[in-house]
């Protein structure tokens, strides 16, 4: 595990590749670049952890490194890290208009009528994710903008 942990962090080190695009599956981050193999689910599960345990998701989306994209308005980095790691599910509660993370979403950003927030947020849905390829520095800027 030690031999793997250091190829990884050689590999890391001498390649070229931090100026790759995101996996829109696991978000932005250094997993995300450095491993580029997204055809099965172990790689994805591989992408995301090293994204999510190294903390350089977090740095990436609060700085716009590691092939994170700032958003215009920061509403807070607990908000934009929670939005980068839950793209796809936060997109089937918005569609449907209810879920765990529409209502997780609804607390980090401090919103107390949440039925209304959630509702409002399924209303404009095409407004928020306005392509299959949408950013989540995009997506948080339409949700603030609604």
């Amino acid at each position: 595990m030690k031999k793997i942990a250091l190829s990884i962090l050689v590999s890391l080190a001498l390649s070229p590749m931090v100026f790759a695009s995101p996996n829109a599956n696991t978000g932005c981050g250094l997993g995300s670049q450095v491993i580029k193999d997204d055809s099965n689910a172990l790689m994805l599960a591989l992408q995301a952890t090293f994204n999510g345990t190294s903390g350089n998701q977090t740095f990436g989306v609060t700085f716009g490194t590691s092939g994170c994209k700032k958003t215009k308005l920061v509403l807070s980095e607990k908000v934009n890290t929670f939005v980068a790691s839950n793209m796809d599910q936060l997109s089937k509660e918005v569609a449907m208009g209810r879920g765990e993370s529409v209502d997780t979403l609804a607390e980090l950003m401090n919103i107390s009528d949440k039925k209304t927030f959630i509702s409002s947020l399924q209303a404009n849905y095409n407004k928020i994710y306005t392509s299959s390829k949408v950013e989540m520095a995009d997506v948080v800027d339409n949700i603030n903008a609604i």
